[in-house]
């Protein structure tokens, strides 16, 4: 076995979610969100260049001389890891994600059972989001496989690179990873309307052509879930919107107003009771009430929708973590390292 591949599984073994190396020697590791040098073995230059060459040698590495950086999953003895190389001070650095080839459940991730309702939705448009890091991968493919155990149906994934493989059960599935299969979102977006999917997941909707497409696949009666890198509900519509010319941004927000199922939004907090981390949720579920919100350009107004929604499953950030420093499985520091309203967590606490 290579020294990369020792790496690798070590840290699989470890639990530990993430592997940085770059060419000056440097292999440090994520665990439980906390960055830290790889434990109990060193490196040199010439060993971690080695890594990287390992980890590329089957990729087109012309891209790396066009400056562009190479996204792609390694295979090594069936198990998979999501990598990011990218140049830096003319150096090779590489950033690896374990992924961890057991799907686990809604309830495993100790997820709130809404998140399963959503999965029932015959058309429509939901969305995952928070930072980098964040599991927004681990339960969209929760949610996911979900579906694959309960629903006969064609589900369409679009992704880049391809993280986690579905076995079938009830639904027939066909994974379509950007580079390999499809030179780009827009262009596998075009294509699924030709595909006859009922499910379609978007891996991340980057652009403007690629939120364009997503929004037009759900107003054309399929149920699609993606991602965005926001943070809240309000915030998520209006870099949707925002995407759009001045022009086009009223007929969006009709169009996001009559698809839109949900957002959830979540963060990874470690926890005080058990090693790992927890999951706190914003959880914004489109009502008529917020329906007319979006469509009215009232961004502003949805964080008291939700506060008045807990009844059918909404959830304000601050009150999930209210619930979960209450129940002892994470600190109050934490809590109020993350929260945007401190006043307002330290009511609902205290």
């Amino acid at each position: 076995m290579n020294i990369l591949d020792q790496v690798l599984e070590k840290a699989r073994f470890s639990n530990f979610s993430d592997v940085h190396i770059d060419e000056k020697g440097q292999v440090l590791t994520r665990l439980d969100g906390k960055l830290m040098p790889f434990p109990n073995m060193t490196f040199t230059a010439e060993q971690t260049k080695e890594m990287i060459r390992t980890l590329i040698e089957k990729e087109d590495t012309s891209r790396l001389e066009r400056q562009e950086d190479l996204d792609f999953v390694y295979v090594e003895s069936s198990f998979r890891y999501r990598v990011n190389v990218y140049a830096q001070q003319g150096a090779l650095s590489a950033a690896i994600r374990v992924i961890y080839e057991n799907i686990r459940t809604l309830d495993e991730l100790g997820l709130p059972s809404v998140l399963s309702s959503f999965t029932k939705e015959p058309r429509g448009l939901v969305l995952l989001t928070g930072p980098t890091g964040s599991g927004k991968s681990t339960t969209l493919a929760a949610m996911i496989d979900e579906i694959n155990h309960t629903r006969p149906c064609h589900i369409l994934t679009i992704e880049d690179p391809v993280e986690y493989l579905y076995h079938e059960d009830k639904a027939l599935i066909h994974q379509r990873e950007i580079g390999h299969d499809v030179d780009s979102f827009a262009t596998a977006l075009r294509s699924a309307m030709r595909e006859d999917p009922d499910v379609v997941l978007v891996g991340e909707m980057r652009d403007f052509e690629t939120i364009q497409a997503t929004i037009t696949l759900a107003e054309t009666g399929h149920l699609v879930f993606s991602t965005l890198h926001t943070i809240g509900a309000a915030k998520t519509i209006d870099r949707i919107i925002d995407v759009f010319p001045n022009h086009q941004q009223a007929q969006v927000r009709v169009q996001l107003a009559g698809v839109l199922k949900a957002v959830v939004t979540q963060t990874l907090l470690p926890r005080v009771d058990t090693n790992g981390r927890v999951a706190a949720t914003e959880i914004m579920i489109v009502n008529e009430a917020i329906s007319n919100l979006i469509r009215e350009n009232k961004g502003h107004q949805i964080n008291s929708m939700i506060q008045t929604g807990a009844k059918v499953g909404m959830e304000t950030l601050n009150a999930s973590l209210a619930k979960l420093i209450r129940a002892g499985k994470i600190s109050r520091e934490s809590a109020f390292a993350i929260t945007d309203n401190p006043n307002e967590l330290r009511e609902l606490f205290y």
